[in-house]
């Protein structure tokens, strides 16, 4: 082997060897995106990483209850206070009626219903506040049903005018 061929070879061994061929390389992609609310009025979660996703209420085997979901909003309307209603009546099903598990949901500590009821006096509103949001399944008459169950809230909150 000619000395110009060894020179080739010992080279073409010790580039990739040298730092000057790239490593392997990987690269993320990830999307971005903010949501900024109105500053007149506003009722948005606090952690907003839970609201668009299943949330599971824990049960307790020994107890026979529910761990309730508990969540924070952060709420404003600068012309006054705030209702809050239900759209439906919230229950968990198994697909059979007779197991449906109503829901308890409050807001601000007070019960929400059907009805629009003001959640927030017109002085907090004004202001801006931080309350909370509990959703609890009730105490069945005998026991829960063993099952797989599932079940949406929708609330419906509104700016009170002055």
């Amino acid at each position: 082997m000619s000395n110009p061929t060894r020179a080739a070879l010992s080279l073409g061994l010790l580039l990739p060897m040298s730092g000057i061929v790239n490593a392997i390389t990987e690269r993320e992609t990830f999307e971005v995106s903010v949501s900024i609310p109105s500053a007149e009025f506003y009722v948005i979660p606090s952690e907003p990483d839970w609201i668009h996703q299943e949330q599971a209420l824990p049960f307790n085997p020994v107890s026979g209850k529910f761990t309730p979901l508990r969540k924070n909003f952060d709420v404003k309307n600068v012309n006054g206070g705030i209702t809050a209603r239900m759209s439906t009546e919230p229950y968990l099903s198994n697909g059979r009626d007779t197991d449906n598990i109503p829901l308890t949901v409050t807001f601000n500590r007070k019960r929400l219903s059907l009805v629009a009821e003001p959640v927030i006096t017109e002085l907090d509103g004004q202001a801006g506040q931080r309350v909370g949001l509990e959703i609890a399944a009730a105490l069945p008459v005998d026991a829960y049903r063993p099952g797989s169950y599932y079940g949406s809230v929708h609330m419906i909150f509104e700016a009170l005018a002055p």
